[in-house]
């Protein structure tokens, strides 16, 4: 382990995080909310931090290995999202705990949009709008991690996705060169955020609310400048503008990647990821409509709108509201949030298992019942016309069962602090999904929660954004081994 080279990155890194401080304090100076102290003082600790951590090792030349890449993966997100929550602390609206801190800062840079702060309306606009700033770096983040960086190191959907499946982007690599790559995933997530921000604008959300509404549709986080969230607006021409930027920010980005090159749509309707997805957000928004319709909860065309918006809402990872849906009949807050266990697809800002991995668990089981018929015969696992190695499918059914038993474990400690079991469930699956919004007590925020809960949640987080393996190879003594 080159842990040298690993406090040189994680030096810069924090000396560049360091200047995220800047956007908040020039907002806070416009609407003179009087808080800019909070960020002064936030990018004061983490400049001088990280230049503490980088001067003694400046020099340092190594190349990195596959344990480096592990290391350095989750020291950015752990190290981002407690220099993070420095504003919050140092802040006197909201004045958060340090877990309360940490728990909002981990849930903003992982977009899951859990949040501990009610009266948001009230905060200061610096605050609301470093919150939301929050999420879209880190949206991006995901973004890179997925389709650059995890590749490189051997695990993620992404990998898989590229190296198994028939489509466009075919290689193991967007572009030769990893910064190459990571300039043009830049590029098309900014020119996602202009256009999100200019339709928000144009459907009347003021500057600031657009702006920042855009920086959480793109990223699949779901804050909000506001406690209703998109609900605040009741403008269904604003929660139009939100579905269609919900729905293609939870595509594979390789996709958009692929549109902009060859100036091309009709790459995604050949792709069996994005089919599966499609369809699988037109199922549960039928069904949805139908026992919204049936059971009387709504007049039949706003039973429309509300499941139209709040399904891509959950099943995409986002959270955003214009429903309260965990009071609409028993079936349907159940049914939506085993959507958002598959969430978004492989390589995009979306949450959960990926669509990708889903698809692929069902063709496996489909084939094991075809292997009861025919117990002869050869029939291989096909995404497209491309047969389906057995070794990705083993990484896949690992994968869900690594989950699985994650998602059980982390459920009976949330039961053993006293969380109650509907609570606990839907807490889980919105950490590890990255999805927010939950059930019972975490219907609305998560604020009421004890510390220990709140802590095993930011590890669920965590867990999630980062693909479990990522996280969990930590744990495991032959990582540390010469």
């Amino acid at each position: 382990m080159h842990y040298r080279v690993i406090l040189r990155i994680l030096g810069i890194l924090l000396m560049v995080f360091s200047i995220t401080m800047l956007p908040p304090i020039a907002v806070s100076l416009f609407y003179d909310d009087g808080h800019d102290y909070a960020f002064v003082g936030a990018f004061a600790i983490t400049i001088t931090t990280g230049f503490l951590i980088w001067l003694p090792v400046y020099r340092v030349r190594q190349d990195l290995r596959t344990r480096d890449g592990f290391l350095i993966t989750v020291l950015f997100w752990v190290v981002l999202g407690m220099f993070g929550a420095v504003p919050l602390i140092l802040s006197q609206s909201p004045h958060l705990i340090v877990v309360d801190a940490v728990f909002e800062s981990l849930s903003g840079l992982t977009t899951t949009g859990a949040t501990v702060i009610t009266g948001i309306d009230t905060l200061p606009k610096s605050i609301l709008y470093y919150r939301q700033q929050l999420q879209w770096l880190g949206g991006m983040g995901i973004i890179v991690l997925a389709v650059a960086i995890l590749p490189m190191l051997g695990i993620g959907g992404m990998q898989l996705y590229r190296a198994e499946t028939p489509g466009p982007v075919k290689d193991s690599k967007l572009t030769p060169r990893i910064t190459e790559t990571a300039k043009a995933l830049w590029y098309i997530y900014l020119s996602l955020t202009i256009a999100c921000a200019l339709g928000y604008w144009a459907a009347g959300m003021t500057p600031f609310d657009a702006i920042g509404h855009s920086f959480s549709t793109v990223a699949i986080g779901g804050f909000s400048t506001h406690d209703a969230s998109i609900g605040y607006f009741d403008s269904s021409v604003i929660e139009a503008i939100c579905i269609f930027f919900m729905v293609i920010s939870a595509v594979n980005f390789s996709l958009h990647f692929f549109a902009w090159r060859q100036k091309t749509i009709l790459h995604y309707f050949q792709d069996p990821e994005f089919q599966f997805y499609v369809s699988i957000l037109a199922a549960v928004t039928l069904i949805t409509m139908l026992v919204l319709i049936s059971t009387e909860t709504y007049a039949p065309i706003e039973s429309m709108r509300k499941s139209i918006f709040m399904v891509v809402s959950i099943a995409t990872t986002t959270g955003f509201a214009t429903a309260d849906f965990a009071h609409w009949p028993v079936m349907l807050p159940f049914m939506l949030f085993v959507a958002a266990f598959a969430g978004g697809c492989a390589g995009s800002t979306g949450g959960g298992m990926k669509v990708i991995r889903v698809l692929l668990i069902l063709k496996q089981g489909y084939r094991e019942i075809m292997r009861l018929v025919h117990p002869n015969a050869v029939i291989p696992v096909k995404l497209g016309n491309k047969p389906i190695s057995d070794r990705v499918l083993e990484a896949v059914w690992g994968f869900f069962s690594v989950y699985l038993i994650v998602f059980i474990i982390m459920l009976i400690a949330l039961l053993g602090t006293g969380l109650d079991q509907v609570t606990a469930w839907s807490a889980v699956g919105a950490a590890l999904n990255n999805l927010g919004p939950g059930l019972g007590d975490v219907a609305v925020y998560y604020g009421n929660l004890n510390e220990t809960a709140k802590w095993i949640l930011c590890f669920a987080m965590l867990l999630g954004r980062l693909e479990v393996f990522t996280l969990l190879v930590l744990f495991t003594p032959a990582f540390w081994k010469r």
